[in-house]
């Protein structure tokens, strides 16, 4: 049975009771309580008192949909009935159900539609589909688009819109390729709505794809479109591809301008940004909260918060709460007191702390900055019916390793979300209690509680330290089975579980499946994963692949490298590298960096040039480079070298028995039996830490 067959519930004789309170009058008379301009439509003459001619009774209830007056409208589908025209002349069908479709009445949309013996043509079938999608009743929806005996590029379009509009992208590029298929030209809205799908699903052959049906159907030229592909080539990280899109348009409006300024901030070229922001003819709110993110996602606050008094100055507008909020949330990360409280001030000025969300970013800023007293005075202030304020209090005292301070927050609160959860898991994680996120995390499934994409990195996590490979087999079934999105955070957990897990070979399959479209985070994973399982080459590689996609670098990029440089003892690559950090990717190389580089030289026997890296350091080498530097000293049989290393341990960590035990090797090695036994005398007479060996494998 065809669905519309199903549909006809009602007869003309109940439609026309269902009216019959509607008092009897005439088109005129219903026209003169409504205004002048509604007037106007209707022609003088009618042919007889009370029934009106087709074109001005069409005209007027398109009216009234426009300004969705469904009380006349209704009142004019009552002289339709009397009249026969709303089954005789198919535009005044049309025109009603287009009425009830815009005043958001689908069941009065599907009666109409679906009385017998009446006819159909594509625009009757078309308002329906709307009338669905505008409903988000995406099931009928697509029965009605299934059973459509002939789709156009509107019927194409308004389905696309519904899927995209409801969390579907992939679903809606799918109609597209149907739509091509059919040989069903499609408009500007068409390419507009499937580009925006494909931002969703980060997927760059598709963006290709669409971009080419523009050029050969001459649309590539409308704002619309090119909007739309320079930020679908953006969210792929093809910067330099959403760049070329962006020159190419022959007009561009601010949205254009801005969603290009979006790419280059969310790339991390902040110099591309403030280039681009400079040259926007007319910036808004919007062009200044971009630059100031750009800035801020690149941990360059003072620079965003210079951004933020030019645009006081120059917009005469006062900021929204949004940015706000990101500042506040800058500041909280920069540990930048002074400049948060600031703001803090002129929040409560601007009235903006009345938004709940802006209450517990305020929360979250002085926890992250260690103020706690302030975090839970702010707390005492704020509306505590909102979970985001126990969630934001909850953050801060993890943040400062109080867990069971925090553990009882949590037993405590009135509600959880999936935020609380996952908070409380990252904090155990964070705090080297992987064992027990785990089983909080077991606890939240068996409470019935979703977990999201964030939610699953935290557990990935701690599946990578202290879980099984089939656990986190498990964990990337689930994220399957939901068909939650693979975002980078969550691909990159992926591969590092994979890899700190043995199986690097799953890493590898997961990293396939994301590069074309991944940021930095994945590409990080698996360098690192590669030089943690020895295949420096293999490292090497995919860092050269990532840089020839335009893909910046950060800091544990480097720490990947310069890992995998190490293993292989690549020792002008690896100095050529670290010198690279500041010279071109202007990063400062931190304790890790360093104890890499120290590693390097070390291990290639070039042991005074490590130590005197160790002299340069700004910070003070700890445990890690000191060991490091004792053992390739026993390798390379240099004695004076160990026993400086083995002194600066023994300062860092009186307890650490290893680094005696290597100290008396390396005597024993050169000989000096005198000096081994002293050694071993006085790990004898000290109470000596010995790390016994374990497997996270076995």
């Amino acid at each position: 049975m065809r669905w519309s067959s199903c549909l006809m519930i009602t007869t003309r004789g109940s439609a026309t009771r269902a009216i019959s309170s509607i008092p009897s009058r005439s088109l005129s008379s219903i026209l003169s309580s409504t205004d002048a301009v509604n007037r106007r439509v209707f022609s003088s003459s009618q042919q007889e008192e009370g029934v009106p001619d087709s074109l001005s009774l069409v005209a007027a209830l398109k009216s009234f949909a426009e300004s969705l007056n469904l009380s006349a409208g209704q009142q004019l589908h009552g002289l339709a009935l009397k009249s026969g025209l709303d089954r005789s002349n198919l535009f005044v069908r049309n025109a009603l159900l287009n009425l009830y479709a815009k005043c958001s009445r689908l069941d009065a949309v599907v009666r109409i539609f679906s009385s017998p013996n009446t006819e159909r043509d594509s625009a009757s079938w078309n308002i329906v589909l709307a009338s669905y999608v505008r409903s988000d009743r995406l099931r009928g929806a697509r029965r009605i688009f299934d059973e459509m005996p002939h789709r156009d590029a509107v019927s194409f379009t308004t389905m696309i819109m519904g899927l995209a509009r409801n969390g579907r992208p992939d679903e809606a590029v799918a109609t597209f390729r149907d739509m091509v298929a059919s040989g069903v030209r499609p408009n500007e809205v068409t390419l507009a709505t499937v580009l925006s799908a494909c931002s969703h699903l980060r997927a760059p052959r598709g963006g290709s794809m669409i971009h080419a049906a523009a050029v050969k159907h001459g649309l590539v030229d409308f704002v619309l479109v090119g909007t739309n592909l320079v930020h679908v080539y953006a969210s792929c990280s093809r910067i330099d591809d959403s760049r070329s899109a962006f020159d190419a348009l022959p007009e561009k409006n601010t949205v254009t301008w801005n969603v290009m300024l979006n790419g280059y901030a969310k790339a991390g070229q902040v110099g591309h940004a403030k280039d681009l922001f400079e040259r926007i003819p007319a910036k808004d709110l919007v062009s200044w909260s971009t630059l100031i993110d750009a800035f801020l996602r690149v941990q360059r606050l003072q620079e965003a918060l210079r951004i933020y008094r030019g645009m006081l100055q120059d917009l005469g507008e006062r900021p929204n709460e949004v940015l706000m909020v990101d500042l506040v949330s800058a500041c909280g990360r920069c540990s930048a007191v002074q400049e948060g409280q600031q703001l803090h001030a002129a929040i409560t000025k601007m009235g903006l702390d009345r938004h709940t969300f802006v209450q517990s970013t305020l929360i979250h800023f002085y926890g992250a900055c260690g103020l706690l007293d302030l975090a839970c005075l702010q707390f005492q202030a704020c509306r505590k019916s909102h979970v985001a304020s126990w969630n934001a209090l909850l953050a801060g005292l993890l943040r400062n390793n109080l867990v069971e301070a925090a553990a009882e927050l949590f037993d405590n609160m009135p509600e959880r979300d999936v935020v609380s959860w996952s908070t409380m898991i990252a904090g155990y994680v964070h705090n080297g209690s992987s064992h027990l996120a785990l089983q909080l995390f077991q606890e939240m499934q068996r409470k019935g509680y979703e977990a999201n994409d964030i939610t699953l990195v935290s557990v990935l996590s701690a599946v990578a330290d202290s879980g099984t490979l089939d656990y986190g087999k498990w964990i990337h079934d689930l994220i399957t089975i939901r068909r939650i999105p693979l975002t980078d955070n969550l691909s990159a957990g992926l591969i590092d579980m994979y890899a700190k897990r043995g199986s690097i070979g799953n890493a590898l399959n997961v990293f396939d499946t994301v590069k074309d479209s991944a940021s930095v985070s994945p590409w990080n994973a698996i360098i690192c994963g590669l030089a943690m399982h020895g295949h420096a080459d293999m490292s090497l590689e995919v860092f050269v692949d990532m840089q020839s996609r335009s893909i910046t670098p950060n800091s544990i990029t480097f720490i990947g490298v310069l890992s995998a440089c190490c293993h292989n003892g690549l020792l002008d690559t690896g100095r050529r590298y670290f010198e690279s950090m500041r010279r071109e990717f202007n990063i400062e190389p931190t304790i890790k960096h360093y104890g890499c580089m120290v590693d390097l030289l070390a291990r290639a026997g070039c042991l005074e040039e490590a130590e005197r890296v160790i002299e340069w350091m700004p910070m003070e080498a700890d445990v890690m480079i000191w060991g490091s530097m004792l053992a390739s000293a026993r390798t390379h049989g240099t004695v004076e070298i160990g026993e400086r290393a083995a002194e600066s341990l023994a300062r860092l960590e009186p307890g650490h028995g290893a680094a005696r035990i290597l100290l008396s090797n390396i005597y024993a090695d050169a000989g000096r039996w005198s000096d081994v036994f002293t050694v071993r005398r006085a790990m004898q007479s000290s109470r000596l830490d010995k790390t016994p060996g374990w497997s996270g494998i076995l």
